[in-house]
């Protein structure tokens, strides 16, 4: 018989409920005649307070609450990829065919299609034991995702009937398990999983390889791990929304998950427009079939909002456990912040500072905490990467959210308002923006790149904190009083700038870049540099420098070098150090 309390009060998304004694903490519930989603949050002798996922409005004191004997949990299982959903997995398509125009209350915790076929292939046999983990049957979900079902991480058992490979629903049995305690445990081609709890794993391995972006300043300058964490922050118009697209189109991540968390409704509507049209440069085939999207505007119930980062994140750790990498996309922990700070208000919590609750950093904690690279239950070597944008108020970086997000990601790609209105994109900030990976990765990128690359990166970024430093003197008293070698290093930086680190999403050969073309368009301007460096050194002019035919090559070799072709690199280095030595020659005549 299922536990029933009653309605006493309603404020917003947080109803108060008496007769409650017998619930659970985190437990779900439905709340009124229309079945409202909620969840129990706090727990007091009879009385609980419970956070409703859907609109409450026409919610009546006296209607019933009625539990479900479960925490808020996913259903994971096919037909997730290439779908968008709610902050509580309940597909979009699904609701427009029974609501067009908006989101009905009371609709139920609707999830993937539970009548679609699909062509299993099962991989046991009658006799064999079964681990937590471990596979028994395979889907190909789509065409760039075999999608592996798993043993439960709580169960383990031998198996005592195996269906033939055959088509099955979501809830059909197709294997049983035997428990050591004698139970027969029923394996469907889904499971269960509650949102907060993350997916448990053999062990955590340590961070070695990165996600490769195509993005020259994240790639070379900030380096993204996978199982890593990364803080995206940014001012309106900085292009938070537009980096996290390049990386979700570009990265070489198996899976993403795109989370739009509290967005505006417009901008929503652009991402669940735009990916489906996507194409995979790795398959030629739609991005979508790759691709998870759970939307959640900024005019949708705020607690489904709190609710959409782990929904994502539950489902991220489930494609992990196949052996998959798997990149989130969460845009932007700013709003969740803001809907913790709603619900902490409406509950009568002792706001912190700016009035967000006081269990702001640990909950941040606990998000990017389920990042990592593993080992998985299975043995498969896996990992989820969160790529978090925080939307700072009017871009200040030191309010709580950003300060807080700090602490806990390794990389901190900041996005610049100056940038941005310069159209200089990426907008990251090269001198504020740091990543922990560099040292990392360094021995990662010196096998499989090059042993000087991290070298030659690092004299780039020197280089670029010096022109800081001489852009404060130019600015007083003009940059022609500079000696020629200081006034190398302004033109330097500004090559960098220019013919690296900006990159053009639309243009074909700028929107994605090999690791290898990076390093070596890395050298051509370590090149140009040593070379120019040796003429100012004989008292050559840095204006006669500058029109020296080559020095335009440097800046245009983005789009003129394609990704298949880098020998035209290796012969532009030999043309600059021909130039300039033919420069030096002249000089000492």
């Amino acid at each position: 018989m299922k536990n029933k309390g009653i309605v006493t009060l309603v404020n917003g998304p947080v109803v108060m409920g008496s007769e409650m004694g017998a619930f659970k903490l985190n437990e779900m519930v439905t709340v009124g005649e229309q079945k409202l989603i909620g969840e129990v949050v706090i727990l007091e002798q009879d009385t609980a307070t419970i956070q409703v996922y859907e609109e409450t409005e026409g919610l009546q004191a006296h209607e019933e609450i009625v539990s479900t004997g479960a925490p808020l949990s996913l259903t994971l299982g096919p037909g997730m990829l290439g779908n968008m959903f709610d902050g509580i997995q309940r597909p979009l398509k699904k609701i427009e065919s029974i609501s067009p125009n908006f989101i009905p209350e009371g609709i139920g915790l609707l999830t993937i299609d539970p009548e679609k076929l699909w062509d299993v292939t099962l991989t046991v046999k009658v006799g064999d034991v079964l681990a937590a983990g471990t596979v028994y049957g395979t889907i190909q979900e789509t065409n760039s995702i075999l999608h592996k079902l798993l043993v439960p991480p709580n169960i383990s058992g031998t198996v005592s009937v195996v269906k033939p490979s055959a088509q099955y629903r979501l809830e059909d049995t197709v294997v049983e398990l035997k428990l050591p305690s004698g139970e027969i445990h029923n394996l469907t081609l889904m499971q269960k999983w509650p949102v907060r709890k993350g997916r448990p794993t053999q062990e955590r391995i340590p961070i070695y390889k990165p996600l490769i972006t195509g993005q020259r300043v994240i790639d070379t300058f900030f380096p993204v791990a996978k199982g890593g964490t990364v803080g995206l922050p940014g001012g309106f118009g900085t292009g938070k929304t537009v980096t996290q697209h390049q990386l979700a189109k570009w990265s070489d991540a198996d899976i993403i998950v795109y989370i739009g968390c509290g967005e505006r409704g417009n901008e929503m509507t652009n991402v669940l427009e735009e990916f489906p049209s996507l194409i995979d440069p790795r398959t030629n085939r739609p991005l979508m079939e790759r691709t998870i999207l759970i939307a959640n505007t900024s005019n949708m119930p705020v607690a489904a909002r709190e609710a959409s980062i782990y929904t994502g994140i539950t489902m991220a750790e489930y494609f992990r456990d196949m052996g998959y990498d798997v990149a989130i996309m969460a845009d932007s922990t700013s709003r969740w912040a803001e809907a913790l700070r709603e619900i902490a208000g409406r509950l009568e919590e002792m706001p912190a500072e700016e009035g967000y609750p006081a269990y702001l950093p640990s909950r941040l904690a606990q998000f990017y905490e389920r990042a990592g690279c593993v080992k998985t239950l299975n043995g498969d070597e896996a990992s989820v990467t969160i790529i978090g944008a925080v939307s700072p108020p009017g871009g200040d970086f030191s309010e709580p959210v950003t300060e807080n997000t700090k602490r806990f990601v390794s990389a901190f790609l900041a996005l610049d308002k100056k940038l941005a209105y310069a159209r200089h994109y990426p907008a990251i900030n090269y001198l504020t923006s740091y990543s922990s990976y560099v040292t990392t990765l360094k021995d990662w990128y010196a096998k499989n790149v090059s042993p000087e690359m991290m070298y030659i990166r690092g004299k780039m970024v020197k280089l670029l904190q010096e022109e800081e430093k001489l852009n404060e003197i130019v600015q007083l008293i003009g940059e022609d009083v500079l000696p020629n070698d200081q006034q190398l290093v302004l033109e330097t930086a500004r090559t960098i700038k220019k013919g690296f680190l900006q990159q053009n999403a639309l243009h074909k050969e700028d929107t994605y870049v090999t690791l290898q073309k990076q390093y070596k368009m890395l050298k051509v301007i370590d090149v140009f540099y040593e070379s120019a460096l040796a003429c100012v050194k004989m008292g050559i002019p840095i204006s006669t420098i500058r029109k020296v035919p080559v020095y335009q090559e440097i800046i245009k070799m983005k789009y003129d070098i394609p990704n298949s072709n880098l020998e035209l690199l290796d012969k532009l280095m030999a043309n600059i150090q021909v130039s300039y030595n033919e420069l030096k020659a002249k000089y000492q005549e």
